[in-house]
């Protein structure tokens, strides 16, 4: 593998980290602005790299919006749901990997005031649904709520009003795929969809 330029690296943490920590050292920032200010620095760094032929450079990276667009069929769902507060302000988040390792996305949505099982099943149903967008039809999903995973896999009825629909709409995206997969694991083997159900709190996503 050839060794990456400075402006391929800093696109690479522009598009692939979650710069949490970045986000919460500054004020008023956004991972957004983050990453175009990453994008806008790799832009400067891309001449210097390559003088000679900046073009290539700048193509090198354009397959990376293009690929989250082709069909994938199989990809691995690791969601997760936070509530500061149970019912408080509320996150939902999911992180979508390929059978090879790679994240294809992650996604955070903030809900408002809710609670931890409503988030828990936010953080499921927009993951599916991202999957569905990219024609994925095999999908293993990853979860750390027992309560969840349970009831999606018909040991525990749901009784709650709330959660009711949530689980009516997961039931009906899962049966779009041929091949469903779902798993219970520690919190600490879901950190990355946990991290992104806070990121969707602190920064309002």
């Amino acid at each position: 593998m050839p060794t990456p330029t400075e402006a391929e690296v800093l696109r690479h943490i522009a598009r692939e980290e979650p710069l949490t920590a970045t986000v919460r050292a500054f004020r008023g920032m956004t991972r957004e602005r983050l990453g175009q200010l990453l994008e806008q620095a790799a832009e400067q760094l891309a001449p210097s790299a390559s003088p000679a032929a900046p073009e290539p450079a700048e193509r090198a990276e354009a397959p990376v919006s293009e690929e989250s667009r082709a069909p994938m069929p199989r990809l691995r769902l690791y969601s997760d749901g936070a509530a500061r507060g149970n019912p408080g302000p509320a996150g939902a988040g999911a992180v979508l990997i390929e059978p090879g390792g790679q994240v294809v996305a992650r996604i955070g949505k903030f809900l408002g005031q809710q609670t931890n099982n409503y988030a828990e099943y936010m953080g499921l149903l927009i993951g599916l649904k991202h999957a569905r967008g990219l024609g994925t039809k095999e999908i293993e999903i990853f979860a750390d709520s027992e309560l969840l995973i349970r009831q999606l896999g018909g040991r525990y009825q749901v009784k709650s009003p709330t959660l009711r629909p949530l689980y009516e709409e997961a039931v009906k995206l899962l049966n779009d795929f041929s091949r469903v997969k779902l798993v219970h694991v520690p919190r600490e083997m879901n950190a990355e969809a946990d991290e992104m159900s806070n990121r969707a709190i602190d920064e309002r996503l």
